[in-house]
């Protein structure tokens, strides 16, 4: 017989935020200023389609882009430009949700 570990309780937050260092800007109009705290949801898996978990896993910079306005708030839009260091705080905010549960602690100093 086989024993079967027994699931582990999910406590991970759905919500996580970070500061914007720099502007994010549509054309050369600025719509999400400076300083912003840019609240990122757990994306499911209406979040996930038309994407790879792998384009993710590499902080994908056309991956993250379209997964931003489905799980931004304030709305990050698809084709806003992002500074690439504000771009590396979503991709690892992205990174932790999609990390296996017992992966976390030792992945993340947050989690």
């Amino acid at each position: 017989m086989t024993e079967q570990t027994p699931p582990v309780a999910d406590n991970a937050p759905t919500l996580r935020r970070f500061t914007l260092d720099f502007d994010v800007k549509l054309g050369e109009q600025v719509i999400i200023g400076a300083g912003t705290v840019i609240t990122v949801r757990k994306p499911g898996s209406p979040e996930l389609r038309g994407l790879t978990l792998a384009a993710l896993a590499q902080l994908d910079v056309n991956a993250l882009h379209d997964l931003a306005p489905r799980i931004t708030s304030p709305v990050i839009h698809k084709n806003a430009t992002m500074d690439p260091a504000d771009l590396m705080q979503l991709g690892g905010e992205v990174m932790d949700f999609l990390l296996p549960t017992a992966a976390r602690p030792a992945a993340s100093p947050t989690a």
